[in-house]
């Protein structure tokens, strides 16, 4: 098989199963590197031809296990799931596990501080609701139902709408701002056009009151959401809770968040005492 017709064939595969932008452009981009390196048809490729791959690729391009990891599941997509090649055992170095950054209600105080009116809601809607920066530009005005104190996530990672929470404090702030906004768009927080904002730009947005904040942590819009995981979990919610929250399948990916939280810590008395 060509190399084209099989990369047709995977972007069929991708996108019959909902599979994300960003999946389908990571999946691609492995692949077509995997093949152009081949010296074989693709039909005949077995699990050393993987693994041969993938120490080439680590030794001269230094990536990440995490990279590695991802680059083995886009090659493994392939053969496997649309060539069904049944390659097995392919290996890559552990993940190193760190634990997610948590900032403090103080340094949000200070961060949103730094923030003019519109940027400053954004960012406390990121926090408030736990949102992917993703799912903040892609909210839309009548996905918020005001009158219920909550929000919609219409179609979230995995292509599944969710609810979110809103605060009361937050909620009359957000009706004020789109009673005075100049732009008219469907868009909650639009850009200066009116069309959908960058997630780029939310991010740059963070990065540069975290800075004039004086914050030492380095903050971003993911690390806005754990600290809404972590800062709930705290206030003793239940953690199945927060999973629908954050909109995570599984509850292991959630469960991180207890190994961040200190409450329980605080209560662990030393064997001196």
């Amino acid at each position: 098989m060509e190399v084209k017709e099989t990369m047709e064939l995977l972007l069929a595969e991708l996108q019959l199963r909902g599979f994300s932008k960003n999946t389908l452009r990571n999946y691609l981009t492995a692949n077509k590197k995997f093949l152009d390196s081949l010296n074989k048809k693709v039909e005949e490729v077995n699990s050393n031809d993987v693994k041969l791959y993938m120490a080439k690729i680590m030794r001269e391009e230094g990536l990440s296990p995490s990279t590695l990891a991802l680059i083995r599941s886009a090659l493994l997509f392939l053969l496997n799931e649309v060539l069904e090649l049944n390659i097995k055992k392919i290996k890559t170095p552990k993940i190193q596990q760190k634990l997610p950054v948590v900032a403090s209600k103080a340094e949000l105080e200070k961060l949103f501080s730094q923030l003019p009116l519109k940027s400053r809601l954004l960012v406390k809607l990121i926090y408030a609701s736990g949102l992917r920066v993703s799912e903040v530009v892609n909210l839309k005005v009548d996905d918020m139902e005001f009158d219920q104190n909550h929000g919609w996530v219409r179609g979230g990672k995995g292509g599944k709408d969710r609810m979110i929470i809103l605060p009361e404090s937050l909620k009359l702030d957000l009706q004020k701002y789109l009673r005075k906004r100049f732009v008219q768009s469907d868009y909650l927080f639009p850009g200066k056009t009116g069309s959908r904002m960058s997630e780029r730009n939310v991010q740059q947005i963070v990065k540069r009151a975290t800075e004039s904040s004086g914050i030492t942590k380095h903050l971003t819009p993911h690390k806005l959401r754990h600290s809404f995981a972590t800062h709930l979990l705290e206030a003793g919610n239940d953690i199945r809770i927060i999973q629908e929250l954050l909109g995570h399948s599984n509850l292991q990916t959630t469960q991180i968040y207890t190994h961040v939280s200190k409450i329980a810590l605080k209560g662990v008395k030393s064997p001196l005492d």
